[in-house]
């Protein structure tokens, strides 16, 4: 395990500086500066594939009392660029762990700072917005100020920023259907987590995970009854591939379920723009409106690019796919949340409803795609319950 008595410091592209503990592996980390507000489930935001890139900052002040598994894991590693806790955990207590977040930290190499204000960062970034950042321990540590900040300086910007093809899958593979059998799902993975996979196995689907650079003509030709886009990293602007085949899908009728970069990508794909958030919405805990019903989830999250469409009026697809509605909404901000097509079998959410450490307020959408697939096979569907 990494001293925790060697020093580090992050550093922010605005010249900020906050000095620490290393934690996890020594050394020089690059990205840009987020922070989770989420209580609980840090080791499934350390192995989400939409946090590569992202240096996260996590506002809850005790990490690691639970330790790592293998169980809860939501891809094979941990793609944060680096890690930002106030109290490491020193006792790792809980009966399902194998060992400790440290323990994870150092041998994946990630780079990490503990013993920061994190309150006063996070205050920072919500103040001056999400920005590129650095985490220094090891010999990087006795690099001069104005070289450290030169470095982070020069670090990637998000905006503009194609990271699909660094986490997306590179061989198709295929998840089976759990139940009664409905027939193939194409997913692309553009991030995708196992959680989302396991739902959706759940719901009869044989899961076909694609790479994110397949083709039309590859996704036709696996027969699927429906089609998926998952979570992901980077500026939904970047993915020009994908929404072109993202167009020729629905061109071609088939039944689609978006989430978070999913729901980006369908936005754009039905003509509408995107944007980058001054600071995202990421953790467990925002509230979003289902604007049919009235009625709010708590919803988890993990984006800083959002949809430009406009709320509380149905539009017409600038792309013409036909009539389009925002669906959910956030009430925090009200920042667009979820998109429902009303001419074609389409419709998206920005959030997570896999959720995995939770909330499960809307796992049931997983049963909506369910029974659109169904619907449009003219095969009778076990309707969800109708206070969702």
């Amino acid at each position: 395990m990494t001293s925790l008595a060697a020093p580090a410091v992050l550093v922010l592209e605005d010249g900020t500086r906050y000095t620490g503990r290393a934690y996890g592996a020594l050394g020089r980390s690059l990205g840009e500066a987020v922070f989770a507000t989420g209580m609980t489930g840090y080791q499934e935001t350390l192995t989400d594939p939409s946090y590569a890139g992202q240096i996260v900052l996590m506002t809850a002040p005790h990490i690691g009392n639970t330790g790592m598994n293998d169980d809860d894991k939501e891809s094979a590693k941990i793609w944060v660029a680096g890690f930002v806790v106030r109290d490491p955990s020193r006792v790792v207590s809980n009966h399902r762990s194998q060992r400790s977040l440290d323990d994870d930290l150092v041998e994946q190499g990630i780079v990490g700072i503990s013993g920061v204000d994190t309150r006063a960062i996070t205050r920072r970034l919500r103040d001056s917005g999400a920005m590129r950042s650095g985490i220094f321990s090891g010999t990087d540590i006795a690099l001069g100020d104005d070289e450290q900040l030169a470095i982070v300086r020069a670090g990637r910007d998000m905006r503009g920023l194609q990271l699909s093809g660094e986490v997306s899958t590179k061989e198709t593979y295929v998840v089976p259907a759990i139940g009664e059998k409905i027939g193939n799902l194409a997913v692309l993975d553009l991030g995708v987590k196992t959680s989302t996979l396991t739902y959706l196995s759940q719901r009869g689907f044989d899961v076909h995970v694609l790479p994110q650079d397949v083709t039309l003509d590859e996704v036709l030709a696996i027969a699927p009854v429906g089609a998926f886009y998952s979570n992901g990293p980077g500026d939904p602007g970047a993915s020009d591939d994908h929404v072109a085949l993202l167009q020729g899908i629905l061109r071609e009728g088939l039944p689609f379920f978006g989430i978070c970069f999913g729901n980006q990508l369908l936005g754009r794909a039905l003509g509408y723009g995107t944007y980058k958030l001054p600071f995202g919405h990421r953790g467990i805990n925002q509230p979003v409106v289902d604007v049919s019903t009235g009625r709010t989830e708590i919803t988890s999250h993990n984006h800083g690019f959002a949809v430009d469409a406009p709320i509380g009026e149905v539009s017409d697809s600038p792309a013409g796919f036909g009539r389009v509605e925002v669906s959910h909404v956030n009430l925090n901000d009200n920042v667009v949340e979820g998109l429902n097509a009303l001419d074609i079998p389409a419709f998206s959410v920005q959030y997570h409803p896999e959720a995995a450490a939770g909330p499960h307020d809307s796992n049931y959408l997983f049963d909506r795609f369910r029974d659109m697939v169904l619907s449009q096979a003219g095969t009778p569907t076990s309707s969800v319950n109708e206070d969702k």
